[in-house]
């Protein structure tokens, strides 16, 4: 009886994604978001080590949910193309190196002190806007002296700001999420006419959107339709679990500086902090 072969296997089993040509080695840096050839499991770079069984690389999913990956040549995609994932190079010494730089891309001041609080206030709509504006800007704030509160909304902003009682040694900002032409968040703004008052805003309908759609390694934001919760159909559309709040632990832990925002918001935030600052020395 004549022995019959495959047309589809040959001997050689190795995955034809191993056979190929050497892939680029690239280090695996923390945040680089790759996939894991084999499994199409992907995430992103958490921490890269060496094992007895050799180097090997943990990987987080969008859900938070982490995997133990060997470092193996062409064994991970990125951005579609095969790559070899190698452990970052050790730091070394080097010539005078740039300027350390905060979050939102200002030079750090090593050692530097939180100073006084200014009597000028910073507010912000809602929680999550708080915590973004305290990741990217947050050094720079505590050395200027600036604390950043949020309102649970602006349908009551004129009256929050006669409370305040804003002075030229004690101005205000707000910043407002979809401050565009004609929304209802337009009309409470044109309120306010205290010259000591500086209310700015975004275009977007929440603050997530304000985050790059490719920190979170997504195409982009889904489209909701008009009546249903906004960030509920977000999580609807993308596949996350219906818990906004666990979301939003997942995208703000996608933002690691100021290149992760879109520019819509960051023009508006330094334009509201330069406001709160001009206005004198920190009592």
């Amino acid at each position: 009886m004549t022995a019959m072969r495959s047309r589809e296997y040959g001997p050689d089993l190795t995955p034809p994604w191993k056979r190929s040509a050497p892939a680029p080695e690239v280090p695996a840096e923390p945040g680089l978001v790759v996939e894991e050839a084999g499994t199409g499991y992907c995430g992103a770079v958490i921490g890269c080590e060496k094992t007895a069984q050799g180097p090997a690389v943990t990987l987080e999913d969008r859900f938070g949910k982490r995997r133990v990956f060997p470092l193996e040549p062409r064994g991970f995609l990125l951005e579609g193309r095969p790559v070899t994932l190698v452990l970052p190079r050790a730091a070394r010494p080097a010539a005078p190196a740039a300027p350390a730089r905060t979050a939102s891309g200002s030079v750090a001041v090593p050692g530097a002190r939180a100073r006084v609080a200014r009597a000028g206030r910073i507010y912000v709509e809602g929680r999550h806007d708080a915590e973004l504006v305290e990741k990217v800007w947050g050094d720079d704030l505590r050395i200027e002296g600036v604390v950043v509160e949020y309102l649970e909304g602006v349908d009551d902003l004129p009256a929050i700001v006669r409370e305040f009682g804003p002075t030229e040694r004690a101005r205000l900002g707000v910043l407002v999420d979809h401050l565009v032409p004609g929304s209802k968040e337009s009309r409470i703004a044109a309120q306010v006419t205290d010259e000591n008052v500086l209310i700015v805003g975004h275009p977007f309908i929440d603050i997530w959107q304000a985050v790059k759609p490719s920190a979170l390694s997504i195409p982009a934001w889904p489209t909701v339709p008009r009546g249903r919760d906004w960030k509920q159909g977000v999580c609807a559309a993308l596949g996350w679990p219906a818990n906004t709040g666990a979301a939003w632990r997942h995208i703000l832990g996608r933002v690691h500086s100021y290149r992760d925002l879109e520019p819509a918001l960051l023009g508006p935030v330094e334009h509201l902090i330069d406001h709160v600052t001009v206005g004198g020395p920190v009592p």
